[in-house]
């Protein structure tokens, strides 16, 4: 028996008043898959990454995680995912060790210290554990959200935007976690405006415009610019 796929969203629908930012969206993301969630500004790609990582509830449709639904048992689903944003989620009083044990807390892990320390060292910032985050730089505070999201060992790993702002060195640690992630078979899905990159790190790429996806197929037999001529401002503008 085959295993249930790591994400499936059914019909989700997503209204803000009287703007629909998605469309009855369908996807699903096989165990050990990468998805790059392509589209202009506005088509409703931060939207659904959010609903996936159960930040905010669809308007209608299903979301699962493998086989928990995810509006039944959010706190189940939520152990599954890893959540990287152009947003830290990180506090600025706490030192980056704090932040770490903060959130090792949280996902119940025996050892938060130990948990926080293999995290830093991942990423490469060991030696700023007793900082207070708002001491770094912005490719820093994202190191360290790098080591949060991957702190539980998620088996899946929603990246919305993730390389936005980032110096050389962060974003080479961002894509060689993401090839690592991707090799030992986690789940992935990419939002990101960079074609070029979102293809290079998927194995499926989702088209999306005015909340409805429009397109997908395998990345490797993608054509960049026959994609960037697909991808326009929809008509109206959505979150």
């Amino acid at each position: 028996m085959s295993a249930p796929p790591a994400l499936r969203l059914l019909g989700v629908v997503k209204r803000f008043g009287h703007t629909t930012a998605l469309r009855g969206v369908d996807l699903t993301v096989p165990e050990g898959e990468s998805v790059a969630l392509l589209g202009a500004n506005g088509a409703g790609k931060s939207t659904l990454l959010r609903i996936a990582a159960t930040l905010t509830k669809p308007t209608s449709g299903s979301i699962y995680i493998r086989e928990t639904d995810a509006a039944q048992e959010p706190e189940v689903a939520r152990g599954s995912i890893g959540l990287l944003s152009h947003q830290s989620f990180l506090y600025d009083d706490l030192t980056a060790g704090e932040n770490l044990q903060f959130y090792a807390r949280l996902y119940g892990l025996a050892d938060p210290a130990d948990a926080a320390r293999r995290s830093l060292d991942g990423v490469g910032l060991a030696h700023r554990s007793d900082d207070r985050v708002r001491t770094f730089s912005r490719g820093m505070k994202q190191r360290v959200a790098i080591g949060r999201a991957l702190l539980h060992d998620p088996t899946i790993l929603l990246l919305d935007e993730p390389f936005a702002g980032l110096d050389v060195r962060s974003r080479d640690t961002l894509i060689a976690r993401i090839q690592e992630s991707r090799t030992k078979g986690r789940t992935l899905v990419l939002v990101t405006h960079d074609i070029g990159q979102g293809l290079a790190l998927s194995d499926r790429y989702a088209l999306l415009e005015g909340g409805a996806i429009i397109a997908e197929g395998p990345s490797a037999e993608a054509e960049e610019p026959a994609l960037e001529a697909r991808i326009t401002a929809p008509m109206q503008e959505t979150v």
